[in-house]
């Protein structure tokens, strides 16, 4: 691949221009993706009581890869790629599941929670089989923020490393983070470039221009103080909701617990989002998974306290499925129709010298990232 493909004229931040269209449907420059980025990034798991009791398994996919994270015997959380090592077969099909072993459906071949080769039918009349050495491969497995993380990359940085703050900063907004349990979970397919997804959601500059649900949040939040703040490898977009709100949603603010009175969006590079609705009991997951030049996978959760749902979370995970999220959808999906068009290859972004809460600095520096990415790999 020639470097060409990557160029990226005038993207000094003062007077930057945006990344070039072809970037956002490029067959080349998503297989590179794949390599430099995805394939070395951590990539979000499930919350530890999603696998609560010993046998209990989340499966993730990214790209061609599927990796099984499971709570063993001992009470440890591990992770594995999910492939049976005798001929290859994906050991696993469903998202979620409960098991004691498990064993491939093609020859039977057993495997425990701790990966290691239990049985194989016949291999007693191979001349020196060794079962040990025929175990699941592991993937490495960290706790960040109350979660759990993956990385098929065996070299990859620690998170603590990656991601300087971002754990304490994350803890501070949610004082509950323990006792969080998985409400509910959507996927659905996006048929867009994974960078048009991030780029709306890391800027606020279209927030009071665009439909009447970004309109709505822009009525409760102080958009002053609703600053994006890059921190590296990580980024923070929100701030406080303006003085005096006494309801939100049609819901009047009361005394049930929330946790936190901040609407934020706390990413980590290159596509994990989670993030709070002020006065609501919940921490959502957005995690945007690429599987085309044009096409995205996306995971919407939200975790509960286990507690009763209160009357502003309710309101607010409808307002956030029936309203805010297919808007940003259908932003999205214009957004990729126009990068195709012979009538467009860069924008001027947004920047403005106060970095304000309409400043696309925080796209740039996405933008930044991704290219660095790029080029450092080549």
């Amino acid at each position: 691949m020639t470097q060409e493909i990557f160029d990226w004229p005038n993207r000094e931040l003062e007077a930057a221009q945006t990344l070039p269209s072809r970037y956002f449907f490029d067959p080349a420059i998503f297989d590179a993706e794949k390599r430099a980025i995805f394939y070395k990034a951590w990539h979000f798991a499930c919350h530890p009581n999603e696998i609560e009791e010993p046998g209990q398994f989340v499966v993730v996919d990214i790209f061609d890869q599927s990796v099984i994270i499971v709570r063993g015997r001992d009470g440890e959380i591990r992770a594995f790629h999910n492939v049976c090592q005798h001929r290859g077969n994906r050991l696993v099909t469903e998202r979620r599941g409960h098991v004691r072993t498990f064993v491939c459906a093609y020859h039977a071949w057993t495997y425990g929670l701790g990966g290691e080769l239990r049985g194989a039918p016949r291999t007693e009349r191979l001349e020196g089989f060794d079962k040990s050495k025929f175990g699941l491969k592991a993937v490495r497995v960290e706790y960040f923020a109350g979660f759990v993380y993956f990385n098929l990359y065996e070299d990859a940085a620690p998170m603590t490393n990656l991601f300087p703050g971002a754990e304490a900063y994350f803890l501070d907004l949610c004082p509950d983070i323990k006792d969080m349990r998985l409400d509910s979970e959507e996927d659905m397919v996006v048929p867009v470039n994974w960078k048009v997804i991030v780029d709306n959601a890391i800027e606020s500059y279209h927030v009071m221009l665009s439909g009447p649900c970004h309109k709505e949040l822009a009525d409760f939040l102080d958009f002053e103080k609703d600053l994006p703040i890059c921190r590296g490898n990580w980024w923070t977009l929100g701030g406080p909701v303006k003085p005096g709100l006494d309801k939100m949603f049609g819901v009047p603010i009361g005394d049930e617990p929330y946790q936190t009175e901040t609407y934020m969006n706390w990413w980590l590079f290159p596509a994990t989002c989670l993030y709070f609705v002020p006065y609501t009991d919940l921490v959502s997951t957005f995690l945007i998974i690429p599987t085309g030049p044009e096409e995205t996978f996306v995971r919407f959760g939200y975790y509960t306290p286990n507690r009763p749902e209160t009357k502003i979370t309710s309101a607010c995970k409808d307002w956030m499925n029936g309203g805010l999220g297919p808007e940003d959808i259908e932003l999205n999906l214009t957004v990729q129709k126009g990068l195709k068009s012979f009538g467009f290859d860069q924008g001027r972004y947004m920047i403005d010298a106060e970095r304000s809460a309409e400043s696309e600095h925080a796209v740039h520096h996405f933008h930044n990232l991704v290219h660095g990415a790029l080029t450092s790999h080549q």
